[in-house]
């Protein structure tokens, strides 16, 4: 594999070490400056992508229920998966992980589990038989040096976003386990205290010149490399140092302090965005209705012609104002009469006949 890596000639190499010490860098940072940081998010939960100048690196989370181990049945597990591609780097052959995949998957595995960064325990659904089993695979898209810290805030940002289906419990024993889908039940999120971020540093000469977020062009030219992962809190999770140069103690505190700040930037970056995207995923869900405009029909005016005849008819063939009932052997049958009949009653009309004149008034 470290064939086919690039290989910097004596005068390039000449003149990334001499701008070191004049306190530049090929890219034109200081030694303690990050690259640009990009972090996005895909469609589904637990996807994100991350852009540490030149280098992109994708995570993706996945979870399913299997048996625990069984020194802690009431644990679950968290693993992570790493794939080096060819099309990042010429120098990754695929098939067999090589050195380069086994350090960076440990190392963020270290940083993860160690600190006890998720919490393990709520991904228990019955102690000794079920538990989620969270899997992180990151593929490396493009290598432009510093994998381990673009990976590990891949990583971070896709467990931030992941849901997992909620299940209960019950049946006869009680240990019956049903999942629910999302359209049925809202997935849960996972249980996260804090945020370990990896923070790489590179040396170069005897071990003096040491920068920060080194390059695909600095990776080949430096002498060490250690990587301190720690929270914003300031605790540190984890260091890794393989081979190199040595460092002197006083210069690896000073890399923690260093760390401790850029792991406060880094955390406030991953929190914001994940907050954007969780905002604009819970839009998504709300369904608006349309609204409601009155509609003017042309409606033909009706008008109602009244038959005083017929209520008048009507009204005396019926005696009673209220109702009449009549009885038979099986059913009773009741004729309501109408209100605009019962006020409308006509009394017959009085006639008196007079016979004589006005003497027999």
């Amino acid at each position: 594999m470290m064939d086919q890596r690039w290989r910097p000639t004596v005068n390039e190499r000449e003149f990334i070490e001499q701008a070191l010490q004049s306190d530049l860098r090929v890219d034109g940072r200081r030694p303690f400056d990050f690259r640009k940081l990009k972090i996005a998010f895909g469609r589904e939960d637990g996807s994100a992508e991350v852009e540490l100048g030149e280098t992109r690196v994708m995570g993706y989370v996945t979870a399913q229920l299997l048996p625990p181990f069984k020194d802690r049945p009431n644990e679950g597990t968290l693993a992570i998966f790493t794939e080096f591609s060819p099309m990042a780097d010429p120098a990754f052959e695929p098939g067999r992980p090589g050195e380069a995949a086994i350090e960076l998957g440990r190392v963020i595995d270290r940083g993860l589990r160690e600190s006890r960064a998720v919490d393990m325990e709520s991904l228990c659904v019955v102690a000794g038989k079920h538990v989620w089993s969270v899997r992180v695979d990151l593929h490396i898209l493009d290598n432009g040096g510093n994998l381990i810290d673009a990976a590990n805030i891949a990583a971070l940002a896709a467990l931030c976003t992941f849901r997992r289906p909620e299940c209960t419990v019950g049946g006869d024993d009680g240990q019956q386990v049903t999942v629910h889908e999302p359209e049925v039940r809202d997935p849960l999120p996972l249980t996260i205290h804090h945020l370990p971020i990896a923070v790489t540093f590179a040396y170069f000469g005897d071990g003096n010149i040491m920068v920060i977020d080194p390059t695909y062009k600095e990776e080949a030219v430096m002498g060490g490399r250690m990587t301190a992962t720690i929270n914003s809190n300031g605790d540190v999770c984890s260091i890794q140092k393989a081979g190199g140069e040595g460092v002197m103690s006083s210069v690896i505190m000073q890399c923690l302090r260093i760390a401790s700040v850029k792991a406060a930037d880094i955390t406030s970056k991953i929190k914001s965005n994940v907050e954007e995207y969780t905002t604009a995923k819970a839009l998504q869900k709300v369904k608006r209705t349309p609204v409601l405009v009155a509609k003017k029909n042309d409606v033909p005016d009706i008008t109602m012609e009244s038959n005083h005849d017929a209520l008048e008819s009507q009204t005396l063939k019926t005696p009673n104002d209220a109702q009449d009932i009549t009885k038979g052997d099986d059913d009773h049958r009741i004729k309501r009469i109408s209100p605009l009949t019962g006020d409308r009653t006509v009394k017959p009309k009085q006639t008196s006949m007079f016979l004589g004149g006005s003497s027999n008034w």
